[in-house]
């Protein structure tokens, strides 16, 4: 599901990541629009019905049906958004303008979903309002999921099922990325949280086997960084932007 936000000049579509939705740019989209026409999108299993085949191949193929009318675009992604914008730039390169690439790495192997999901099971839901959602989660997770639940008579609901999520992450944990990442051609940005989820070493690797790559490390930052460090976010984000004039 795409979503028109306004500007002019080049597209620019944000991709949100696991457990997310559109609505976790909102404080992005303003300042953004200064450098293209900005989207925003929903992908499958967010807030609308997951594809029958939970594979990122099906990811990245319902992102083609969004994007190829836009023409070339730039990707920026956080997460998920991230390594479905990797591949969608390895798959169809005349599609995909730059990519930033924020705290996601392409080798997740050995890793499971099965304790972050049962987690998510006992999730109090629903969250009665914003403040009890803020409680739980923190200040800076609570407004991401704020601004992804559903919001119903009754409080705050999941926008999905957690085990179409659990499936999501799981593939990572069976395969790796680095093909994809290598066929990139589009210039990079690469956004990494000193404690994000990232696997340690694989963001500076990715830097080093792609020379048209920017690496930027945040100091003391966890895996929202365009929500923890915003500044420091915007301003690496709208210097990549300005080369990519």
């Amino acid at each position: 599901m795409l979503y028109d936000e306004g500007g002019t000049g080049r597209p620019l579509l944000l991709l949100h990541g696991l457990m997310g939705s559109a609505g976790t740019w909102r404080r992005q989209v303003p300042w953004l629009r200064e450098f293209g026409h900005v989207y925003t999108y929903d992908a499958p299993g967010h807030r609308r019905p997951p594809p029958s085949d939970l594979t990122t191949e099906a990811f990245v193929e319902d992102l083609i049906e969004h994007v190829r009318h836009l023409g070339s675009t730039v990707l920026i992604g956080h997460s998920m958004g991230s390594l479905h914008g990797v591949c969608l730039a390895a798959a169809r390169p005349d599609l995909v303008s730059g990519v930033v690439v924020e705290d996601i790495a392409p080798d997740f192997r050995g890793r499971t979903a099965d304790a972050w999901a049962a987690m998510i099971r006992r999730w109090p839901q629903p969250f009665p309002d914003a403040d009890a959602v803020d409680r739980y989660f923190g200040d800076v997770a609570g407004q991401y999921f704020r601004d992804s639940f559903l919001r119903r008579d009754d409080g705050y609901h999941l926008h999905g099922d957690v085990s179409t999520f659990e499936k999501i992450s799981q593939e990572w944990g069976t395969r790796h990325f680095w093909d994809e990442w290598d066929a990139v051609r589009a210039p990079s940005l690469l956004i990494e949280g000193e404690f994000g989820i990232t696997p340690a070493g694989q963001m500076t690797e990715m830097h080093r086997r792609n020379p048209m790559s920017t690496y930027v490390c945040v100091a003391g930052v966890a895996h929202l960084v365009h929500d923890e460090q915003p500044t420091v976010y915007r301003q690496a984000v709208e210097e990549f932007l300005r080369r990519l004039q």
